[in-house]
């Protein structure tokens, strides 16, 4: 893990849903070699994802668990309501209104959000200042027209 800032990349779903997104990013994270933590602060969504995630194709599934279960620590995908790293994730991933918590230790934060909710829209840009104001290292993404992610800031 490193003591350094990570990077914090927010992602402006525009054409595709957070269901269609997830498992992709979560399954190049785990290419990547790192452990993933999904924060949010909504159980039925952290319910949701965790069924899309043994579902997502039909000749795969992303092998994860709950905060909440025994062995939570050797899970290569945590999915959790806390701010805690109890599988020491590289990678963390914000997919609603959850608090981004401390972000030492992580390589890379992800924020997810919807650009059809204009609260969540809002809610984003107040923490891209926040952060922005903070120093933090940051990234800017939103979809093209035929649905590929570009890196706009």
């Amino acid at each position: 893990m490193s003591d350094a800032e990570p990077e914090i990349w927010f992602y402006h779903l525009e054409r595709s849903t957070l269901d269609q997104v997830l498992p992709g990013l979560l399954e190049k994270t785990r290419e990547r070699g790192w452990k993933a933590l999904v924060r949010a602060s909504d159980p039925q969504l952290l319910d949701d994802i965790d069924e899309r995630l043994w579902t997502y194709r039909d000749d795969s599934f992303l092998a994860h668990g709950r905060a909440s279960e025994a062995d939570a620590s050797r899970q290569p995908i945590l999915l959790t309501e806390t701010t805690e790293n109890p599988n020491a994730a590289q990678a963390l991933f914000i997919v609603d209104s959850a608090e981004l918590g401390d972000t030492k230790g992580f390589e890379r934060c992800f924020i997810i959000f919807d650009g059809r909710n204009d609260e969540a829209v809002s809610a984003a840009r107040v923490r891209w200042k926040t952060l922005k104001d903070q120093g933090a290292n940051m990234a800017y993404w939103k979809q093209s027209p035929e649905g590929r992610w570009e890196k706009a800031a």
